[in-house]
């Protein structure tokens, strides 16, 4: 204790206040550079989980687009290998046949876009190919050591990804047995390219690669990756696939993929023809009816780069906040003469900081806004493609009824011309109550017209899909108004039932029409000439759906394009696109209901629509 009268030294109150002020600074710079890599910690959480999402998405639509593309070409060499010119070219290999079948093949190959279709022998020998006129050509080519070949000999049928060894081109081979009456004549083999898939996938920012069982690469956005492999390969297994040729002389070196040291589950990998390695996201998602696993590859730095920007600048926000209200705080309280310059200074400079922070986060903001926009453009050009598939579908099949319902309108037209020609004569005679009835007879006909020439311009209308309340009976009547003079022409008999005429469902109605007039059509094309032909209707009411059978009386579906009618581009009709039924299965669809079709004396295609609840006895009618 210091003696009295003796004045105390300041030097151990400056000491503690600078020893204070330092660990005060201390702990804020500890705060500060806590919350900054717990910012940019979760951000990049958070971006790798963004970019992995979309990459899921991106790797779902290649998946289903390659999958078409696989499923396009196997049902051709099956149809192919029934073909009787097929086999007749196997039993019969004149030269004059032969020469018939490698044109037509020619044109198939170019009609389905496919690398190169050719018939193959018993003893393994080309006999027929649709590139008979390049210099590759198969024919005479021996591919009786080739796997697929033996495989489809044995089995009935083969799928192989090899290196063409003529072609010097990848592609899948897909080969049929031909047989004929329990004798095998051959092989029709149809190699599948995917030169223009891989195009496609090198327009996205995504590197796309699909790899078989042994992890090895076969179709690749970057040719480099081509025949290389994700993982390492045993040696013996290498050498095995090299002496086998089926990749050719590639070495089947590992792709230097591998984790990146800055994020967990990112693999770092560098691109042909980068100086530097990037991280990206890979997503794998197996290739339905294959042995495949497609893989996507994303890219993070870009959305990294802006998420931990953004996070870093909010959390250097928050904690200059908060820092500078503590420091406001104990100020006021320890020295409160000097707190309210010392305040306004804080507050200039938080000020400014905040002004500073907060464009960056209107930048970042911005940029997230842009993105939004740019993905709700998409899903409207896609909805506005969808809609326009549907219009175009809605004109064709317009197209093909357009004479019935010229048909139709003549008739009316013909007879208020004969009446009123009649009514004049009438009034010439002084006969006003006979012409009266004429003109309520050219009345009458007028409105018939008019009703004709309504359905057929509501039902050329474009408009959006309209999910609501909609009546059955004038949805039936309206696509029976524009196929009447069809039924007509051919003499089909039509049987309407319908168990409850006041029944609603859930739909569009001129699309639910459209689908109506697409299966009319289809029956009364089933049927053709036949004599007796008949079309059923028949409406059933359930508890909580509607249930709409077209069945006609003529020779049914193939069993082989059951399982398939509904798949784009699978028809009967030899003119056909093979669209109609897929776009009628999707409309019913978006109305929540199903499409199905079955054999049963004939073809039967069930519609089943939700019923609308409480919305009967006359709901939705026009």
């Amino acid at each position: 204790m210091a003696e009295p009268g003796v004045e105390q030294s300041p030097e151990p109150a400056s000491r503690r206040r600078l020893l204070t002020v330092g660990g005060a600074a201390l702990a804020a710079l500890a705060l500060m550079v806590g919350l900054d890599r717990v910012a940019d910690y979760a951000a990049r959480r958070w971006a790798v989980a963004q970019v992995a999402a979309s990459a899921e998405t991106a790797a779902a639509l290649r998946v289903a687009v390659l999958r078409s593309e696989i499923d396009k070409q196997r049902s051709l060499p099956v149809v192919l290998a029934q073909d009787p010119e097929v086999r007749g070219a196997l039993e019969t290999p004149d030269p004059a046949r032969l020469d018939a079948l490698d044109r037509r093949l020619d044109a198939l190959a170019e009609g389905v876009r496919t690398g190169v279709i050719y018939l193959i022998d018993a003893e393994g020998h080309t006999v027929a190919a649709s590139n008979y006129r390049t210099p590759e050509s198969f024919l005479g080519s021996d591919y009786g050591f080739r796997p697929y070949f033996r495989i489809a000999l044995a089995d009935g049928r083969a799928e192989h990804f090899a290196f063409g060894t003529v072609s010097r081109k990848p592609g899948l081979y897909l080969a049929q047995r031909v047989e004929a009456q329990g004798r095998v004549l051959g092989v029709l083999v149809l190699k599948a390219e995917f030169d223009a898939l891989e195009a496609e996938w090198r327009r996205f920012a995504e590197p796309t690669f699909v790899t078989d069982e042994r992890h090895i690469v076969l179709i690749a956005s970057e040719p480099a990756f081509r025949f290389r492999t994700t993982v390492p390969l045993d040696p013996v297994e290498r050498d095995a696939i090299r002496e086998s040729l089926q990749f050719g002389d590639s070495p089947l070196t590992r792709l230097d993929l591998g984790p990146s040291p800055e994020e967990g589950g990112v693999l770092r990998l560098r691109l042909p023809g980068r100086s530097t390695a990037q991280d990206f996201v890979a997503v794998d998602m197996p290739v339905p009816s294959t042995s495949w696993t497609l893989t996507v590859l994303a890219p993070t730095t870009a959305t990294t780069r802006l998420a931990t920007t953004a996070a870093r600048a909010s959390a250097a926000l928050a904690g200059v906040v908060g820092l500078g209200s503590a420091g406001v705080w104990w100020t006021r309280r320890r020295r409160r003469v000097r707190a309210l310059a010392r305040e306004a200074e804080a507050r200039r400079a938080l000020e400014a900081r905040v002004v500073e922070r907060t464009a960056e986060l209107s930048a970042a903001n911005a940029q997230l806004v842009t993105e939004m926009e740019e993905r709700r453009r998409a899903r409207l050009a896609f909805d506005a493609l969808q809609d326009e598939l549907v219009q175009a579908s809605k004109l064709a099949v317009l197209g093909q009824i357009a004479a019935g319902v010229a048909h139709e309108v003549n008739q009316p037209v013909a007879a208020i011309r004969t009446f009123a020609e009649n009514s004049r004569a009438f009034l010439d005679r002084g006969e006003p109550a006979a012409a009266a009835a004429n003109l309520d007879t050219i009345a009458a006909l007028t409105e018939r017209i008019g009703a004709i020439t309504g359905e057929l311009r509501a039902f050329a209308r474009k408009s959006a899909a309209r999910i609501e309340p909609v009546a059955l009976a004038p949805v039936i009547d309206g696509a029976l108004l524009l196929m009447r003079y069809r039924l007509l022409q051919t003499d089909i008999a039509l049987a309407l039932d319908i168990d409850r005429p006041d029944v609603a469902v859930t739909g569009d109605r001129m699309r639910l029409e459209q689908v109506l007039v697409n299966l009319i059509q289809n029956a009364a094309e089933a049927i053709g000439t036949r004599r007796d032909g008949e079309i059923r209707i028949r409406v059933e009411t359930r508890p909580d759906t509607v249930v709409v059978t077209v069945a006609d009386n003529g020779p049914g579906l193939p069993e082989e394009m059951l399982g398939a009618l509904f798949l784009p581009f699978t028809t009967t009709k030899p003119q056909g696109l093979g669209l109609g039924l897929v776009i009628s299965k999707d409309i019913i669809a978006e109305c929540g209901g199903t499409l199905k079709v079955e054999n049963d004396g004939g073809a039967v295609f069930t519609v089943t629509l939700p019923r609308a609840q409480g919305l009967d006895n006359g709901a939705g009618r026009a």
